[in-house]
């Protein structure tokens, strides 16, 4: 399919949209494909294998100063769009690319990804795979110090990227220290900073809090406002409707099923494939018990009832953590206490200390004083074993744990090193990989899946 601009200058001669992609389509070298760098580069002893397409088709065209939504289910192929428009397919991620994409009315084709950076910033999912500098004010810097920007602009850039974003608190702190949204935030500076055309957002809201999210979206509109295009990849589509889309992409197992105007997305959407604003949700049922059934979802836990006279599994008792002597403290004093059964809300905003509390409970972090028991026993005298065997983490990013090769060895190396028994363990990883719906790419690299994918893999 082939898509013309049809906007114009004032001459009448016509403007080329900021974005143009025309039958695009790309398959993934092999299965296990992973970004290839300076020092991790292998080949193949056979011809490498070939997955079925990660995109298939795509064309779209979007006008300078339009905000695109992308949207559709874990796995259907949004993040791999986006990294063939900034570049990091072909050059990172090899494989079958056929089809255009024009930027400016430029072809990005021969484009080296050093170009691509001065016309397109990118946010990713994972901070993790995102942040590479030790400081926060080092990392909001790596763009300019690779463009050679004098030092003294870089310093006036940086405080005025730092109090556009509300982040001037941030000034001197390890990235490290940093919680998953904090690094997100960090992440967006650093991309602002540099002041693309084209921006870029992965699942921007996924890791911020409600505060956050509002800044963002504040971020967002103004950077439309100034003319700057941008896109937006969400599988949660509510957050990126409040900025009142130009466009909607809609994907599905990596076709394009819909392109067009947001009321019109509305009325095609289904609500079992992204995740709509509620009233958008309830207009689509008219029965009272499934209006209630999409309302109420409780989580179960297989425990009929929960009793306080219950002896708790895990307790706090008057917990106090901080990650150095230099540092400020984290946790103030925390005590509750967790029986068996209850499904409890850790809440509160970036950077409050949630993540820091439940590596507390693993033993992953030990109090500065204060205690953590866990079935009675203090966690500081339990081995790591001890502690694996009691409590499962995920951790908010996949990144952090993923390592096998492919998915039934990720699922497999718990219960293996549990000890299991065969029989036990074959089981075991069968039903985990049930449950999560992640068996039909069990001999997949965990690397090659989607963000999403990789979530439920963990």
């Amino acid at each position: 399919m082939t898509i013309h601009a049809d906007n114009t200058d004032g001459t009448g001669t016509p403007t080329p949209p900021a974005v143009l992609v025309e039958s695009l389509t790309f398959r993934y070298r092999s299965l296990d494909d992973e970004p290839e760098t300076k020092h991790h580069k292998t080949a193949p002893a056979e011809p490498p294998l070939e997955q079925p397409q990660a995109i298939e088709d795509i064309s779209f065209s979007l006008p300078a100063g339009e905000l695109m939504l992308i949207a559709g289910p874990s796995g259907c192929g949004k993040s791999t769009l986006l990294k063939c428009l900034n570049g990091l397919i072909p050059n990172s991620y090899h494989g079958t690319l056929s089809g255009q994409i024009q930027l400016g009315g430029r072809t990005i084709k021969g484009s080296t990804l050093r170009d691509l950076a001065l016309q397109v910033g990118t946010m990713l999912q994972d901070p993790d795979k995102q942040i590479i500098a030790s400081t926060v004010e080092q990392e909001i810097a790596f763009g300019m110090e690779n463009m050679n920007t004098p030092r003294a602009e870089m310093q006036e850039r940086i405080a005025g990227v730092l109090e556009q974003l509300h982040l001037e608190h941030y000034k001197g702190k390890a990235t490290f220290a940093l919680s998953g949204g904090q690094r997100q935030q960090v992440a967006a500076a650093g991309i602002l900073v540099m002041n693309p055309s084209l921006y870029l957002f992965d699942e921007p809201f996924a890791n911020l809090d409600a505060r956050a999210v509002d800044e963002l979206e504040e971020l967002i509109a103004g950077l439309r406002a100034r003319g700057h295009t941008v896109i937006i990849v969400e599988h949660r589509v509510e957050e990126a409707l409040r900025l009142k889309p130009d466009k909607v992409l809609l994907m599905k197992d990596g076709r394009q099923v819909f392109f067009g105007s947001t009321r019109d997305f509305l009325e095609i959407a289904d609500p079992t494939q992204v995740k709509l604003p509620i009233e958008s949700t309830l207009r689509t049922v008219s029965d009272p018990a499934e209006v209630r059934a999409l309302l109420v979802r409780p989580i179960t836990t297989g425990v009929s009832s929960v009793s306080e006279q219950d002896k708790p599994i895990l307790v706090f008792e008057n917990v106090h953590y901080r990650y150095s002597s230099y540092s400020e403290e984290i946790l103030h004093g925390v005590s509750c206490q967790v029986r068996r059964g209850e499904t409890i809300a850790l809440l509160g905003p970036n950077g409050s200390g949630k993540t820091t509390m439940v590596k507390q409970a693993l033993g992953l972090l030990r109090p500065t004083s204060g205690s953590v028991k866990l079935y009675g026993e203090d966690t500081r005298r339990l081995s790591v074993a001890q502690l694996a065997a009691r409590i499962g983490y995920v951790f908010q990013s996949p990144s952090a744990m993923l390592f096998a090769s492919t998915v039934r060895k990720e699922v497999s190396f718990g219960p293996e090193n549990l000890r299991f028994p065969a029989e036990r363990l074959k089981a075991a990883v069968r039903q985990s990989e049930e449950a999560l719906n992640v068996a039909a790419f069990e001999e997949r690299s965990p690397f090659s899946l989607s963000f999403g994918q990789q979530k439920r893999v963990a």
